[in-house]
């Protein structure tokens, strides 16, 4: 008994790291996150190239996180990956400050090379942390906790978000000053986020029935798994989704010529709106099952990009962005949690890593076919990226039309319609 209390002590002082540790990368990631674009254009980047900006790296995230089953095999626990794999992450963030001042030649190919690796780094982490976190978190309260967890994450991100726009709006004299700052900040709070993984206890992996577990042969089943379905659909949707995604930075910078002021407020909404709703999504979650949530986000989802057609005004286009914080809330967060249910403990590293792994292939791809077809594209409203955004809301609806009613629900829940799960409060136990 002894024994087991002090093992629940250990998860529970665990699960609080995780979120300082979540609180601490949010905070880089608002610095950063937004403004990686705004930084490739201030370096004079193409659209083409800015859809490299985005493609190389999360093609680097793919290949790199299928090889994050072996080294963590090699490193002897799941930590012993995570850890080096964040350190080398947070101090890729010099090299990409100092791009403006020390690189020669078009500055805009070293910075694709310095958040390649450092996207390739902090990917490598991720499937041993999403397998740490599925046996600390317990199944019951999964969407309760990544709710909570997402939620305070979120709030960080967002102030931070506003902090890096306000420093570059008081900056706009020498604009790489703010992005050095920055920078230098994320390099600073992921190096605190590793503090905090480096106090969180690591329970022990099980062998299942011993046998090894190849990805190649999860590859060969993706197609006749509930699980391999699922990974399929939220790459396809990924796909669409970068086909116009990197480019909505683009449009309102250069197109629209939004100030930095205007265009954190405009990409703040969206954070705001998916803070709110995160502990919404992760109640219903868990009373009523992932797949029902994926339902009703995926409907949402092919709306977004079309929005953007309907009008340039910034409040309007807050109202975009609040709509799309709601949608991506719940699809993310049902993502997340699918994947933790529907594998098995043994299996999960590998599962987690060829989920990432095909996301950022899709993304990868997508975000290449976008940059690379922009240019050549007839203008809708008078801007050829109307025109991609359109391409991005119909190709979505087609995903979801073909292949999500594929996919099935791991868990017994309740039966709950769309009308009571959004607006019906939690039925007595």
């Amino acid at each position: 008994m002894t024994i087991f209390n002090g093992q629940v002590r250990k998860v529970n002082r665990s699960l609080k790291y995780s979120i300082l540790d979540g609180a601490a990368f949010s905070a880089m990631l608002g610095l950063t996150q937004d403004y990686i674009v705004p930084f490739a254009l201030a370096l004079k980047a193409t659209t083409a190239q800015v859809g490299l900006l985005t493609s190389i790296p999360n093609l680097t995230m793919a290949l790199s996180q299928l090889s994050a089953p072996k080294l963590s095999e090699k490193a002897g626990s799941r930590k012993g990956l995570i850890l080096p794999a964040v350190l080398l992450h947070a101090l890729m963030w010099l090299p990409i400050l100092l791009v403006p001042y020390l690189f020669p030649g078009e500055k805009i190919w070293w910075l694709i090379v310095f958040v390649t690796l450092s996207v390739g780094f902090g990917a490598l982490a991720n499937p041993a942390w999403g397998s740490l976190m599925a046996d600390l978190v317990p199944e019951r309260i999964r969407g309760r906790y990544f709710g909570a967890r997402g939620r305070i994450a979120g709030f960080v991100a967002l102030v931070f978000a506003v902090i890096g726009g306000t420093i570059l709006q008081f900056t706009a004299s020498n604009v790489f000053l703010g992005f050095s700052i920055l920078f230098g900040g994320a390099m600073l709070f992921r190096l605190v986020s590793l503090f905090f993984l480096t106090r969180m206890y690591e329970p022990p992996v099980s062998n299942g029935n011993g046998e090894r577990h190849r990805l190649i042969d999860l590859v060969k089943s993706l197609g006749s798994s509930n699980v391999g379905r699922f990974t399929i659909y939220v790459a396809m949707i990924n796909f669409a989704t970068n086909m116009a995604s990197p480019f909505f930075a683009v449009y309102m910078l250069r197109d629209l010529q939004f100030n930095y002021l205007t265009y954190v407020i405009v990409t703040s909404v969206a954070s705001l709106s998916t803070l709110l709703f995160l502990t919404f999504w992760g109640k219903r979650a868990d009373r009523a099952g992932n797949v029902k949530i994926i339902r009703i986000t995926s409907v949402l989802i092919p709306l977004l990009p079309l929005l953007w057609l309907a009008s340039r005004q910034v409040y309007y286009l807050a109202l975009v962005q609040t709509l799309a914080g709601f949608s991506w809330a719940g699809f993310n967060l049902a993502n997340t949690n699918f994947i933790y249910d529907a594998t098995p403990p043994e299996k999960r590293t590998q599962h987690i890593a060829l989920f990432n792994a095909m996301n950022g292939t899709a993304i990868c791809l997508g975000a290449l076919l976008g940059g690379f077809i922009a240019p050549y594209l007839p203008p809708v409203l008078g801007y050829n990226l109307l025109t991609l955004f359109l391409i991005s809301g119909i190709l979505r609806a087609s995903v979801v039309a073909i292949l999500l009613r594929r996919i099935s629900e791991v868990r017994r829940v309740s039966k709950t319609g769309i009308i009571g799960l959004l607006f019906g409060r939690r039925p007595p136990v």
